[in-house]
């Protein structure tokens, strides 16, 4: 790997760990407002709501400009919706805008790695970045958790900006005061992302004509017989994931009976099994091999039935680890074939674009389920039982629209060798 892939790496690591850092920032923002408990996940669904609202547009801006500039603007947009929390705006809003922000910078992030690595190096250049996401996952869950915590929480209100002659006067104000310094770095980063030179066609700017061309990019996607599994696999693991992330903070406080500052590790713990995963999985599956993952998923949904029997927190820990790894080690191989097919068949940001649509309609649809869950008062369990099946079951579908596209494609060599 190349010096510019770990300036992306660092970049991507300090952006991440802040809006991680900042969800947890807005859940307990929402409880000293006593807001509803369905409320909570809907914090996730409105940061995710530009992914799919902006997805025929944001693969088009990716690729209009240098990728390390995008990331430069789209980075100063989560500023803004973070400085909008500070000054008190609802969460729901304030972090709608981050989600702006990110869906715009999720295409440039991605994207730039086909630009600057060769297809045999993708597997292994998404282990890193999904490695290093998850470890950001687990210090911003555990940053963000640390920040509400009443004792540090104490010792940062006390602290005195000498420059502006200023002090917090809340302790979220304090907690999104340091979030804010991360972004800050982030932003630092992406200026230091070199051009690589790689230009595309003149981007296409009026809104039909973009929606059109994004319907037939993602029409593309989901015809061909690899870029339909890889992409259907993704969608279900991002939807699983983002919904796993507030089963876990529930399941934290109704069966181990943790605080929000205390459960919030936990995510953390499942992103450490996710970055293990993910690194055992570029280091032995090339991208080749792939496909063969998919049995991962399916025991990944039966293992997260069993948390409705675990009330320890020392039995909660490795339940947690095993969950993620599962994880990761499936979604990583699968991602760089996606990937690796986008590439081929349209241009990197918009084949991005197209994955973050599908992916994040999975997470706006499986956090409105579980909102309505909550909603209707459904015991933890049952919803944990009801999820990990769903994933199994779905898997499986999966695996056996991969067999018959196999199939498919044998009988037609098959006949070609006749015909000759």
């Amino acid at each position: 790997m190349n010096r510019g892939f770990y300036t992306i790496m660092a970049a991507q690591f300090f952006s991440s760990l802040a809006d991680n850092a900042l969800l947890i920032a807005a859940i307990a923002l929402l409880i000293e407002m006593a807001s509803p408990s369905w409320m909570t996940p809907l914090l996730k669904l409105f940061f995710i709501l530009s992914y799919v609202l902006l997805a025929p547009f944001v693969g088009a801006f990716a690729d209009a400009l240098p990728k390390g500039k995008v990331m430069f603007i789209t980075n100063m947009i989560k500023i803004v919706g973070c400085a909008m929390m500070f000054f008190s705006t609802h969460p729901l809003l304030a972090y709608a805008i981050v989600g702006f922000g990110a869906a715009a910078y999720s295409p440039a992030k991605y994207g730039i790695l086909t630009e600057l690595l060769p297809p045999e190096k993708l597997v292994a250049a998404n282990g890193w970045i999904e490695g290093l996401t998850m470890a950001s996952i687990i210090l911003g869950a555990v940053l963000g958790g640390a920040l509400v915590n009443p004792h540090v929480s104490a010792i940062l209100i006390n602290v005195h900006i000498p420059v502006v002659n200023w002090s917090p006067s809340t302790p979220t104000h304090a907690a999104l005061l340091v979030i804010g310094v991360l972004y800050l770095i982030a932003t630092g980063l992406n200026l230091k992302i070199r051009d690589t030179g790689a230009r595309y066609a003149h981007q296409e700017r009026n809104p039909i004509k973009l929606i059109a061309d994004f319907a037939h990019c993602n029409a593309t996607l989901w015809k061909d017989k690899l870029g339909q599994i890889s992409l259907a696999v993704t969608t279900l693991f991002w939807g699983v994931g983002a919904t796993l992330q507030f089963i876990v903070l529930k399941w934290a406080e109704k069966s181990l009976h943790m605080p929000l500052d205390k459960a919030a590790v936990l995510q953390g713990i499942v992103a450490i099994g996710v970055a293990g995963g993910a690194m055992t999985a570029a280091h032995y599956i090339p991208l080749k091999k792939s496909l063969t993952v998919m049995r991962m998923g399916v025991l990944m949904g039966l293992v997260v039935t069993t948390m409705t029997v675990v009330h320890s927190i020392w039995l909660a820990y490795p339940l947690l680890i095993i969950i993620g790894a599962l994880a990761g080690y499936f979604v990583v191989p699968m991602n760089a074939l996606l990937q690796h097919r986008g590439h081929v068949l349209m241009s990197a940001g918009h084949s991005i674009a197209v994955q973050n649509f599908n992916e994040n309609l999975s997470i706006l649809v499986m956090l409105l389920l579980y909102a309505v869950m909550v909603k209707m008062d459904l015991n933890i369990n049952v919803v944990i039982v009801l999820f990990g099946l769903f994933v199994s079951g779905l898997m499986l579908l999966i695996m056996k629209k991969h067999a018959e596209n196999q199939r498919e494609h044998d009988s037609l060599a098959l006949i070609g060798e006749a015909k000759h």
